[in-house]
């Protein structure tokens, strides 16, 4: 799946969300949904000082590197979900649900990593067949 693509799902399937970019550690914009392109380039700014904001806080020795972070206001909030090298940020109207839009973040950062294998959605893992089992045939 195209990063294009990866938002236009993002968006359809999420309410909250009302606009969001994909954006790689240097900060280069990978998409948007944003239509003005300054606009986005804005937004990946923006995404990037919180993020940088958030990785100079101290942090608990054993917390492990920093996933995801949440900025609310009276007027909405804004996420952003890192994977590896890339990351995607949304503004949300006020009172998100705030773990849907994790999880709808972090499944659009999924189905990009997954380009051309799938959807990105979580599939169980296979079972490992018992050794008795195997025997007894």
């Amino acid at each position: 799946m195209d990063a294009a693509q990866a938002l236009r799902e993002l968006t359809e399937i999420s309410s909250q969300i009302e606009a969001a970019c994909l954006f790689d550690s240097d900060g280069a914009e990978i998409a948007s949904t944003l239509r003005d392109e300054d606009a986005a380039r804005r937004f990946v700014e923006a995404a990037r000082a919180l993020l940088a904001e958030a990785l100079s806080l101290p942090r608990e020795a054993d917390a492990g590197p920093l996933a995801q972070l949440e900025a609310a206001t009276l007027e909405g909030s804004v996420f952003v979900v890192i994977d590896g090298d890339r990351a995607v940020a949304a503004a949300t109207k006020p009172e998100p649900t705030v773990g849907l839009v994790f999880y709808d973040l972090k499944s659009c950062l999924r189905a990009l990593a997954t380009e051309g294998s799938g959807d990105g959605r979580p599939r169980p893992k296979p079972r490992k067949r018992e050794a008795a089992s195997e025997s007894a045939a």
